[in-house]
């Protein structure tokens, strides 16, 4: 393998997000997550219930979906600990400041990525305040969006305004 073809650094850590997510146990969108900090993985974390409580694979249905609840609302009545949450309960605030957390979802009936793919609400509020500064979403195969999450997501307040969906 030359230079030439070496995949580049944020598709790397996309493609470890993405092998994360084959863990996940949603059966609407499975997301995974890494934390990295100075080229070293700090943590890693995919959706699926507490440790213990039955996953909605196990269970064989999803309750958001019974209700019809759109994607970006009612989070609380989800089962799943969401991917960036479980990767921030992982990792250690003084080893999240400063990092990066890369971030992919796909769609559980589809195998797409999740279209316009971002951290809901809550997990914003967990990200601001375990210290990470970046967050890389994955939208294709090569492509990704990134947010620099003290002036998007701190400076730029959405929770001030709308319903709280993305």
């Amino acid at each position: 393998m030359n230079s030439q073809s070496r995949i580049d650094k944020t598709n790397y850590y996309l493609d470890i997000a993405e092998t994360v997510l084959e863990r996940g146990t949603c059966l609407r969108r499975n997301y995974g997550s890494i934390i990295v900090k100075n080229d070293e993985i700090i943590s890693t974390g995919y959706a699926g219930a507490p440790r213990g409580r039955k996953n909605c694979i196990d269970l064989g249905y999803c309750r958001r979906e019974q209700l019809n609840i759109p994607r970006g609302m009612r989070y609380e009545i989800c089962r799943s600990v969401h991917a960036e949450a479980n990767a921030i309960i992982s990792a250690s605030r003084r080893d999240m400041i400063g990092a990066t957390l890369y971030l992919v979802g796909i769609e559980a009936k589809s195998g797409e990525y999740v279209a316009n793919a971002s951290s809901c609400s809550m997990c914003k509020r967990m990200i601001i305040n375990s210290g990470i500064s970046t967050v890389v979403v994955r939208m294709s195969k090569d492509s990704y969006t990134t947010v620099d999450v003290y002036n998007e997501w701190v400076l730029n307040d959405d929770s001030l305004q709308g319903d709280g969906a993305y």
